[in-house]
């Protein structure tokens, strides 16, 4: 006997339809996820830059009232910096720091003046030293009734203490020094020498000698001059008067005055 044939199922061709719709749903999830993540993202950057900005000082306003947009992909960076206008360096003018120099010179000098005179008085020798401060710069005048015997260029021995502390007051400085010998116009009596030329020169070279033989003081910074009866200070009609002239001037020469020193 024959045996009877299955009948065949027809495939199903609906099927697929299910698949697909599965994959839209992942695939929309997918975009869901994505676009949630850069939403996230967007905010953290947001957030760091405004943080940023904080930090250096920055204004809510960029140069010129509008803000200037860098495309960085998704994210727009607006700088927000306030130009800052520096003023331009201010220079000092020679003139300026010329007189800032004379200014500190002059405290120097001032200084050196008033620790001299509080000496003098301590010691009551007032009477033996003149100080003065002019366009030369400090003139220590050494008066001959104090320092040396009439026509001699021998400083006298009770007089080398203050001839030391005076010595020692000028010598931290390095201006030029200048010492100057001065007489009266009486005729010199002295066989040694010929003529008050002779005996003021002789006398401001003695000075000289001592300041760099006892205190160092360099040579190429020193110098020596005579100038006899002709550069007087007082008149030389009166006793009073020659006295002053009789002189040995030590000056410490300020740095304007250097190039005009002969």
């Amino acid at each position: 006997m024959a045996k009877k044939k299955k009948h065949e199922k027809e495939p199903n061709h609906e099927r697929w339809l299910v698949s697909y719709a599965d994959f839209i749903t992942l695939l929309f999830a997918v975009f869901v996820t994505l676009y949630a993540m850069s939403q996230t993202d967007k905010k953290k950057v947001e957030q760091v830059m405004a943080s940023i900005r904080e930090s250096f000082g920055y204004s809510t306003t960029s140069l010129g009232g509008k803000p200037a947009v860098i495309d960085a992909g998704n994210i727009s960076i607006i700088p927000t910096l306030k130009p800052q206008v520096m003023p331009p360096p201010v220079r000092k003018q020679p003139k300026d720091i010329a007189k800032g120099r004379v200014h500190a010179e002059e405290k120097d000098l001032l200084a050196i003046k008033a620790s001299i005179e509080a000496y003098l008085l301590k010691k009551g020798a007032q009477d033996k030293v003149g100080l003065e401060i002019g366009k030369r710069g400090l003139t220590v005048s050494l008066k001959e009734a104090g320092f040396f015997n009439s026509g001699s260029d021998i400083v006298k021995k009770d007089s080398m203490e203050l001839l030391a502390m005076i010595a020692e007051s000028l010598s931290h400085y390095t201006n030029p020094y200048r010492v100057e010998g001065h007489t009266d116009n009486v005729p010199i009596r002295s066989g040694r020498f010929q003529s008050n030329w002779e005996l003021s020169t002789s006398r401001a070279t003695n000075i000289v000698q001592y300041l760099i033989e006892a205190y160092g003081y360099e040579p190429e910074r020193m110098s020596a001059a005579g100038y006899g009866e002709f550069r007087p200070v007082a008149d030389n009609d009166s006793a009073e008067g020659r006295a002053k002239n009789r002189r040995v001037d030590i000056v410490l020469l300020s740095g304007g005055s250097e190039t005009m020193e002969p």
